[in-house]
C-alpha cells in the first residue's frame, strides 16, 4: 500500500491490489474516496472523484483537495502506477506543505 504523497493532512496512495482505470485513493480523518484519472483516445480527459464502497466518503473541502492534487500530479501518478504495478519498484513519498491552486 505505497504511500504516494501527504497534501495537509490528506494522505494519497495506491492499494497493493489495485486494478483499471488508473486512480488513487485519499484518506482523511477514517474518510476515503478515490480519484480516477480518465483518458479519451489516450488524451487526458478529467478527474472523476468517487465513493469507496464501505467507507465514509471524504468531506467537501479534502474532496476538492484531492481532486485539485491529483489535476496537478497526474501524470506524476501515472508515472508512480507504471513503476509500481508494471516494474514492481517501490514508490517514494512526497510531502505538500503550502497549499496548490
Amino acid at each position: 500500500m505505497p504511500k504516494l504523497y501527504e497534501y495537509l493532512g490528506l494522505v494519497v496512495l495506491f492499494y497493493s491490489n489495485e486494478h483499471s482505470p488508473i486512480h488513487v485513493h485519499g484518506k482523511y480523518r477514517g474518510r476515503e474516496s478515490k480519484a480516477e484519472i480518465i483518458f479519451v483516445d489516450g488524451e487526458f480527459k478529467e478527474i472523476r472523484i468517487l465513493n469507496v464502497k464501505g467507507k465514509m466518503p471524504l468531506d467537501r473541502k479534502n474532496k476538492k483537495k484531492l481532486k485539485t492534487l491529483v489535476e496537478i500530479y497526474h501524470k506524476d501518478i501515472i508515472e508512480k502506477w507504471i513503476n509500481f504495478f508494471v516494474y514492481n519498484q517501490r514508490i517514494e513519498s512526497v510531502k505538500i506543505n503550502k497549499k496548490l491552486s
